[in-house]
């Protein structure tokens, strides 16, 4: 099946996130949708999805153009969607989730035997293979999205839309699904894969089309170089290997000791984690998100209680203190959801460089705030981290997602830092942001700080990391260096611990 969009325009007000996009999806093609998170790729397959109404612009399959009032219009003409965030009901098996929307029924009754023959048919044919008497929340999150491909083909899909499908999946699984998608293509069937991971488009893709603020800004073969298209993607050369000279540890600054949180329902999260991190190195925590990385930074800052063990900075116990105590203590902390947890969004770029310092000289007092040297310093932060605005008594609202970032990081690193707690630091940031977010980081170290990262993406943890621990189900299952292969990450992402051989860097307080 042909697919084409012509003209397609979206806007939101006067916010336009798709602006007079072409695209054509030859039948039997992989066709690569790339750019940074907001350039407006999940906008426009909403749009041909049906999710969307198009503001301007044509539609046509196989030539003949077509309206879309919802997703069963855009399902009935051949188009199938894989969402980023699943689409399933956990309680339910994957029989019941596959005819969900599409029930049949025998006697009256829900024919599951026919949905569960279906479920076998598809998953034989097309190398997906998955019980169809399985429940949805009992699968890994790999085996969840093969429901999800599978649910798509069971409603005839010829072209299959998959939305950054790689962003939760360890690097096996990320393998598995290249190799779904080779063989879907084999067998007919057209796949947009939206992505903006620059390898995986390169290893995959038939023809890549680079959307860049809303607009394509050209198409390319997945030939090109990794900078040919990360300058594409940024409208600049960017620098995508991060230069470090090697680490120079110094003495222990971070220490946690059996440290275990356990939420209000009982259930366990970090599950008695020690590790310790030197001054003058990254320690990098990777793994899938949802294991348990989050609660485990929060714990460390202070801002959740854990349920044993103890946390030392400096040789101090701050396992019960305070937020506001642990950020005077030269803790820094850079949070994985900047816009809820990093910012203020209506104060404006000043104010929020100076969040966990207003009470403080220069910036202020018990009375009031010296809004003088909180102007002065935003003035010269802003210069120094390159933040994009036109103002800095804008809102934080206003700015980009890497903007906002760098926002955050200049208020964290505008103060003497031990120990540097920063969590998924480039998440929505372009590729140029990126590059600059790596700089400082590493920056950071150099100058005899203990920096704790935190990231799903293990390119970015093998760049940066000069150790690393993988999280699995609220425990570290292992540590490996920086030199390992994707498969031992693999591994132990997936919570296979194996024989880690010399990779066994840990360190002792």
């Amino acid at each position: 099946m042909k697919l084409q969009l012509q003209g397609i325009t979206k806007r939101f007000g006067t916010f336009t996130a798709n602006d007079q996009i072409d695209l054509v999806v030859q039948p039997g093609e992989i066709h690569a949708l790339l750019g940074e998170n907001g350039a407006g790729k999940s906008t426009l397959m909403n749009v041909l999805y049906g999710l969307y109404e198009p503001t301007e612009g044509t539609i046509l399959v196989d030539d003949a153009p077509v309206a879309f009032k919802g997703p069963g219009d855009a399902m009935a003409a051949g188009i199938g969607m894989v969402h980023q965030h699943f689409m399933l009901v956990p309680v339910l098996t994957v029989a019941e989730n596959i005819m969900l929307g599409a029930e049949q029924t025998s006697r009256g009754m829900l024919d599951l035997r026919r949905a569960r023959k279906l479920v076998r048919e598809l998953s034989d044919r097309h190398h997906l293979e998955v019980d169809p008497d399985a429940k949805v929340e009992d699968l890994p999150v790999g085996i969840q999205q093969r429901v999800e491909i599978l649910k798509a083909l069971a409603r005839e899909a010829k072209v299959l839309i998959l939305d950054e499908p790689t962003a939760v999946l360890t690097p096996q699984e990320t393998d598995h699904l290249m190799e779904v998608m080779r063989s879907l293509k084999e067998q007919g069937t057209s796949l947009v894969f939206i992505s903006h991971k620059l390898r995986e488009v390169r290893e995959v893709a038939d023809t890549i089309t680079v959307i860049r603020r809303g607009k394509v800004v050209g198409t390319a073969e997945p030939t090109a170089t990794a900078a040919e298209l990360a300058a594409l993607m940024v409208g600049r050369t960017v620098q995508l290997r991060v230069d470090k000279e090697p680490a120079q540890p110094r003495d222990v600054i971070l220490d946690v000791d059996k440290l275990r949180v356990v939420d209000a329902a009982g259930q366990v999260l970090v599950d008695d984690i020690s590790f310790s991190v030197r001054g003058g190195e990254i320690y990098a925590i990777a793994g899938v998100q949802g294991n348990g990385q989050t609660e485990l930074t929060e714990a460390i800052v202070g801002l959740i209680e854990p349920a044993s063990g103890r946390v030392v900075i400096d040789g101090e116990d701050v396992t019960e203190d305070t937020t506001y105590d642990i950020l005077r203590a030269g803790v820094g902390y850079v949070p994985e959801d900047r816009a809820h947890d990093g910012l203020v969004s209506s104060f404006s770029i000043a104010e929020n460089l100076v969040l966990d310092m207003h009470d403080q000289a220069p910036f202020g007092g018990r009375i009031q705030l010296n809004n003088k040297e909180i102007a002065k310093n935003a003035i010269a932060r802003v210069e120094e981290f390159d933040v994009r605005t036109t103002s800095a008594s804008a809102p934080a609202s206003t700015l980009s997602g890497g903007n906002q970032q760098k926002v955050v990081l200049a208020r964290e690193l505008s103060r003497p830092l031990r120990l540097f707690v920063v969590s998924q630091p480039t998440r929505g940031v372009d590729v140029g942001s990126m590059e600059f977010v790596h700089k400082r980081i590493v920056a950071e170290r150099d100058r005899g700080a203990a920096v704790l990262l935190v990231s799903t993406e293990l390119d970015e943890v093998v760049s940066l990391a000069d150790r690393i621990g993988v999280m699995y189900r609220g425990a570290i299952v292992g540590e490996l260096p920086p030199t390992a292969s994707a498969q031992e990450f693999g591994l132990l992402m997936g919570g296979q611990q194996g024989d880690t051989g010399d990779h066994d860097t840990k360190e002792s307080a």
